[in-house]
């Protein structure tokens, strides 16, 4: 199988750098290396002439194709025609040195899958369940290993607002547990949806599907909407085995305030591709669940340091929310 990779980058020279870096020590070199530059200054482009990377296309695009769902398009429509396989990556992310080895073994062992997602591992703490042990309530418990729960999901299961859908599928009610939520176990998960800086696609789901324009600059949840309508017509797959750490860079990411907008209109958004006519009782827990994030981020302003981002971020939201009765996203 023929793998390309792409790269959409803003501002960081240095962190696209060190992902590069960790791409040359791979047991398996990409075919081609594309990076799409949407920065407006010449930094990236003087950082690649000075160093050395085999097999790397560079573009800088122009503003009318500047933002990451934009950038990503672009990069699909340069790649290799004798392409199998396409590999997206943040420009934020250190891969193990068996990441694309990992990430086609999937491919082999699962011969359905249109997609496949790496597995982040510096973000959460797991730890394995040992047999005749009690778990605490605050735990939570998949597949044979525990990790902490943030508090709103103790609240969400203190009010009956908790899902039992699986990690990596999104409930009637919208909100549902990440990729995050599966363990470091090294086995590979069935899920309809995957993170976009550690996905990869076959060609002919990029021959068939974009990324949608709706998704301005940042991007949030691009890659939940683009997978949710993969998954329609296909099988997607996490391996857990396919390692890499996320670290992630403030250049070039929004202020609070449009974070917090993003997160809630955006999420709203993804929810309606997967579920464009949600019962009654599913849009009532949508919206009580979107209050009590917002709740719980207001709470931020007095327990935690960054007092004015948690300020922001929960104006934001809150702004956001009062938005969707006015003007919802299409």
């Amino acid at each position: 199988m023929k793998l390309s990779l792409i790269i959409c980058t803003y501002k960081r020279p240095k962190a696209l750098k060190t992902v590069l870096n960790s791409v040359k020590a791979q047991s398996i070199y990409p075919d081609e290396i594309i990076i799409v530059d949407g920065s407006p200054d010449k930094e990236t482009a003087i950082m690649l002439e000075e160093t050395s990377f085999s097999k790397l296309k560079y573009y800088q695009v122009l503003e009318t194709d500047r933002g990451l769902t934009k950038q990503r398009n672009f990069g699909i429509q340069k790649r290799a025609a004798d392409t199998n396989i396409v590999c997206f990556l943040d420009d934020d992310t250190i891969l193990a040195p068996t990441y694309f080895e990992e990430i086609l073994k999937t491919y082999e062992n699962f011969p359905e899958a249109l997609g496949v997602g790496g597995y982040i591992t510096n973000e959460v703490t797991w730890q394995k369940v040992e047999e005749n042990k009690s778990i605490k309530k605050e735990a939570f418990v998949f597949d044979g290993y525990k990790r902490k729960e943030g508090a709103r999901w103790l609240w969400r299961r203190r009010l009956g607002l908790d899902s039992d859908a699986p990690p990596g599928f999104l409930p009637e009610c919208g909100h549902g547990r990440s990729i995050g939520f599966l363990p470091p176990s090294g086995k590979t998960y069935r899920v309809e949806q995957l993170m976009g800086g550690v996905a990869s696609f076959k060609k002919e789901v990029l021959d068939t599907f974009q990324f949608s324009t709706y998704f301005e600059g940042y991007g949030l949840y691009e890659d939940a909407d683009f997978t949710l309508r993969v998954s329609k017509t296909g099988k997607l797959y996490v391996n857990t085995a396919a390692q890499l750490e996320h670290h992630h860079d403030a250049a070039g990411r929004p202020n609070q305030y449009q974070y917090g907008k993003m997160v809630v209109r955006n999420g709203w958004y993804v929810w309606r591709v997967k579920y464009p006519n949600p019962s009654f009782n599913a849009k009532i827990k949508w919206h009580a669940i979107t209050l009590l994030l917002i709740a719980i981020r207001a709470t931020n302003t007095m327990t935690t340091t960054k007092r004015k981002e948690a300020f922001t971020e929960t104006l934001g939201r809150t702004i956001g929310w009062f938005s969707l009765f006015i003007k919802k996203p299409k």
